[in-house]
C-alpha cells in the first residue's frame, strides 16, 4: 500500500490540485515547471517504479502559469509485470493528495491515414483490448463505486479548452478513439486491421488503466496521444521503440507548447 502520509509529508506543504501524467519521450513538459520541487518515486513507501526507457521514475511539483501541478515524468505498464491495481492506487493516491484533475500524455500509433507521426490526438473514447481492469478485486467505498460510468470518462470541458489553445496556437489536432493493448511487442498488420475495423484511430499500451481508476476516483480527465508510427503494415518502415522516442520527442515541442498555454489561460 502507498504510504500517503509519507506522501503529503514530502510535498513540502505543496497543494497541486492537476497531475500530468507524461508518456514514453515525453518528459520535456516537466522542463517548464517553475520552482520545481522533485519527488523519485522510489523516495515514496509502497509507490511502484518505471523501468521503461524513456520514463525517469519521479514527480517534479511546482507552477504552469498561475497553478501548482503535480508532474509524473514515468507511468506504469502492465507490461512490466505490475498487477493492473497497483495503477489504480497510484491514482487513488494523487486523490488523496489533493487532485482534481487529470492530464494524460501518451505515444501511440495510428491507425488513421489522416492522423500522422508526429501529431497530436485528443482520446475522446477508448476500446480496452487488454482483458484486464484495475478495478478488479475488494472495493474501497471510500475512494470509489462498485461499478463505474465510463460514459464521460473524458472530460468534454477539458477537452473544448484544450482544443480552444490549440487552434490559437495553430497546433494541428485530431480527434478520436483509442484501443489499449498489454505489448509489450507491437501490433501484428493482422491486429492493426482487427483494430481499424473496431473503429480505433490509434493504438497504445498506457493511459486506460489510468483513466478508468480517475473515473472510479472522481477525477475529471483529458488524455492526449502524440502519434509516433504508423500501425503494422501501414507503412514499410520497421516498428521500434527508438523509433517511438524519436517522434515522440518531436511532438513533445508542440505538446508542452499547448500544456502550458492551458495553463496560462486557466
Amino acid at each position: 500500500m502507498i504510504n500517503i502520509r509519507q506522501f503529503k509529508k514530502l510535498l513540502l506543504n505543496r497543494h497541486p490540485h492537476c497531475a500530468i501524467i507524461l508518456g514514453s519521450g515525453l518528459g520535456a513538459v516537466a522542463d517548464s515547471i517553475k520552482k520545481p520541487l522533485v519527488i523519485k518515486y522510489s523516495d515514496i513507501q509502497g509507490f511502484p517504479t518505471s523501468t521503461v526507457a524513456g520514463h525517469k521514475g519521479q514527480m517534479v511539483i511546482g507552477t504552469l502559469g498561475k497553478h501548482e501541478v503535480l508532474c509524473m515524468q514515468g507511468r506504469f505498464h502492465l507490461y512490466e509485470g505490475y498487477h493492473p491495481s497497483i495503477i489504480k492506487d497510484v491514482i487513488s493516491s494523487l486523490k488523496q493528495v489533493g487532485i482534481k484533475q487529470l492530464i494524460i500524455t501518451n505515444a501511440a500509433g495510428s491507425l488513421n491515414p489522416k492522423i500522422l507521426p508526429g501529431e497530436i490526438m485528443f482520446i475522446t473514447d477508448h476500446i480496452n483490448f487488454s482483458g484486464l481492469n484495475p478495478l478488479i478485486g475488494e472495493n474501497d467505498e471510500k475512494i470509489g463505486p462498485r461499478f463505474v460510468d465510463m460514459t464521460s470518462a473524458y472530460d468534454t470541458e477539458m477537452r473544448k479548452c484544450f482544443k480552444s489553445v490549440a487552434t490559437k496556437l495553430k497546433i494541428k489536432t485530431h480527434q478520436g478513439t483509442y484501443i489499449f493493448v498489454t505489448g509489450p511487442n507491437f501490433e501484428t498488420p493482422a491486429e492493426i486491421k482487427a483494430f481499424r475495423i473496431l473503429g480505433a484511430d490509434a493504438v497504445g499500451m498506457s493511459t486506460v488503466p489510468e483513466v478508468i481508476s480517475a473515473s472510479y476516483c472522481g477525477i475529471k480527465t483529458v488524455a492526449m496521444s502524440v502519434i509516433t508510427n504508423f500501425g503494422a503494415g501501414m507503412q514499410k518502415q520497421k516498428l521500434s521503440h527508438e523509433q517511438t522516442l524519436a517522434c515522440a520527442s518531436k511532438g513533445a515541442t508542440n505538446l508542452t507548447k499547448l500544456i502550458k498555454a492551458y495553463f496560462m489561460e486557466k
